[in-house]
């Protein structure tokens, strides 16, 4: 066989390689289709694969499942005491969208923090404190690994890892966020003045009570035993803090005198405030409120005082930056979603409400 004999043959078996990898791709989906399918995230097989398996949502092919999502749901209705059955459905929507955005930022973070861990490096002994303080929300040992199993988490070892990554991730946007969080003497001035008033010490008892709880009790049974001893106080018969002492049921004071320190109105009940606000000094009152009865005796008033610049200084400079800072990390985030917007999938039918 001549040389181009040998040519024309390999240029045949060339073109015929060509042909069939061309109907094998676009035509028939044969054997190599079906292969490249299978691997191919975002092939409609694959798509399909992990939306039975209850995947909600990928990143960079990292896939978030549906018990991550109600975890995370969960987690964040615990910490406003709400819990999902008590949310109407556009509530349920919201919150929904927002937990998974949780999520997604959280995978998002997890890539860049990878890429710089020597910047990021955790001391053990903050994530030993953080890792010991997500465990104490827990009642029990079968309730955190219940939680563990929704998260999909397999071990302490694991759960402490985690932690320890989105610590880093925190650092890693602290790091990004710090320049846009700085406070200038000029800012401070300036809520100074506008805000002043409100920055004023505010009105303030001393006051000590006798207390007995109503609840399980017939209706006027605390204020039976009360009421004689009120009797006996102001006949001068009978000592505040020895009553206290036999008959008050708060146990975080009564060996005190029933002493319950300086109190402003933003620090008590509504019902607790506007009775004890409006006595006179030294002056033993019987007084209900919805946990029970009380003897209060105000024994000292400080009427609200103006606060200076110097004494509100850092706490206003504290209370700016927390403002930066909240509108720096949802900035950033916003700006890191839209940046990798192609490598964020959400299967928004796979979200009920």
């Amino acid at each position: 066989m001549n040389l181009f004999a040998k040519f024309s043959l390999r240029f045949i078996a060339y073109l015929v390689a060509v042909a069939y990898l061309v109907c094998d791709l676009y035509l028939f989906q044969g054997p190599l289709s079906k292969r490249i399918s299978s691997t191919n995230p975002n092939s409609p097989e694959s798509i399909a694969k992990a939306k039975a398996q209850g995947v909600v949502a990928r990143v960079f092919n990292h896939q978030i499942t549906r018990g991550q999502l109600d975890y995370a749901i969960h987690e964040r209705l615990w910490l406003e005491g709400k819990s999902f059955s008590d949310l109407k459905a556009s509530e349920r929507k919201l919150v929904t969208y927002a937990a998974l955005g949780d999520l997604i930022d959280h995978e998002l973070l997890r890539v860049k923090t990878k890429v710089n861990t020597l910047e990021l490096i955790i001391p053990d002994a903050e994530i030993d404190e953080r890792y010991s303080r997500f465990v104490q929300r827990f009642e029990s040992k079968e309730n955190l690994l219940a939680a563990m199993k929704g998260m999909g988490i397999a071990s302490e070892m694991e759960l402490r890892q985690r932690i320890a990554a989105r610590m880093q991730q925190e650092k890693y946007i602290a790091m990004r966020i710090e320049p846009l969080i700085t406070v200038s003497p000029e800012e401070v001035k300036n809520f100074y003045a506008e805000n002043h008033a409100s920055l004023a010490y505010p009105e303030r008892v001393r006051a000590r009570h006798i207390f007995i709880a109503s609840l399980e009790k017939a209706p006027d049974a605390p204020k039976q035993i009360l009421e004689p001893a009120l009797h006996e106080l102001l006949a001068g018969k009978q000592d505040f803090a020895a009553l206290a002492k036999l008959l008050s049921e708060d146990e975080s004071n009564k060996d005190k005198g029933g002493d319950l320190g300086w109190m402003s109105r933003a620090r008590l009940p509504d019902d607790f405030a506007a009775a004890v606000f409006s006595l006179e000094l030294n002056r033993p009152t019987l007084i209900s409120t919805k946990l029970g009865w009380h003897i209060v005796s105000v024994t000292e008033r400080k009427p609200s005082e103006p606060r200076s610049l110097a004494d509100t200084e850092q706490e206003i400079k504290t209370a700016i930056q927390a403002s930066k800072r909240h509108q720096a990390v949802d900035r950033f985030r916003a700006a890191l979603r839209r940046f990798e917007e192609e490598k964020i999938n959400i299967f928004h039918d796979q979200l009920s409400f």
